[in-house]
């Protein structure tokens, strides 16, 4: 009886190492693309975007690991199904930010909402962000150890956020830039803290 059971035992472990291996196969080919996904910054950069813009203003951005690179987003048809329209943007990306007086406005139906945030003296923090615009200014920008013209796959002031090889980009180790305004359509963070947080309906930036 000892031996039929120990026989037993042995070929149930036997099939259950199997079924794991089965399992684990396609989960770790999963993850080594989602790891090479994003090492490339396709995640993080390149996504699928509603299409409807919105305004982002702040008197002072200080950031610290600065990329700025073209990038191709996605954003869905309405009345076709399944098809989808590419949008070419520009990619800034941040490892760390500090933003005075941010405010957000975005159209919803007829109304529009307006969020903000670190106007009482705490600026919002953010870190790894991301933001996928079309336009991009400010009353005045500095940025230290710049390096214009670099290959945007070789990228290296934001972990795991790169370009596509050939295009052109720009890196610096620092960015300050007053009276800051995007018009974007995504924007993606690791952390994105928001004191005096405050949103209402109607009115703009």
């Amino acid at each position: 009886m000892a031996s039929l059971g120990g026989t037993a035992h042995g070929r149930v472990g036997r099939v259950r190492w199997r079924r794991f291996a089965i399992t684990l196969i396609p989960a770790f080919a999963l993850a080594v693309l989602l790891m090479v996904l994003s090492t490339q910054a396709v995640l993080a950069v390149s996504i699928s975007i509603s299409g409807e813009p919105f305004t982002v203003t702040a008197a002072l951005l200080k950031g610290y690991g600065f990329e700025q690179f073209p990038v191709v987003d996605h954003s869905v048809v309405n009345d076709l199904p399944g098809k989808s329209t590419q949008i070419a943007l520009e990619a800034t990306a941040i490892r760390s930010a500090k933003i005075t007086k941010l405010c957000q406005s975005v159209r919803i139906g007829p109304l529009s909402m307006v969020i903000t945030a670190g106007g009482g003296g705490t600026p919002v923090s953010a870190t790894d962000l991301v933001v996928d615009a079309d336009r991009f200014s400010g009353k005045k920008a500095k940025f230290t150890h710049l390096s214009q013209g670099q290959d945007a796959s070789t990228l290296n002031q934001v972990p795991g956020v790169r370009g596509p090889a050939g295009a052109f980009a720009l890196q610096a180790a620092t960015v300050t830039i007053s009276d800051l305004r995007q018009h974007a359509y995504a924007t993606t963070a690791g952390t994105f803290t928001l004191p005096d947080f405050g949103l209402r309906l109607g009115g703009s930036c």
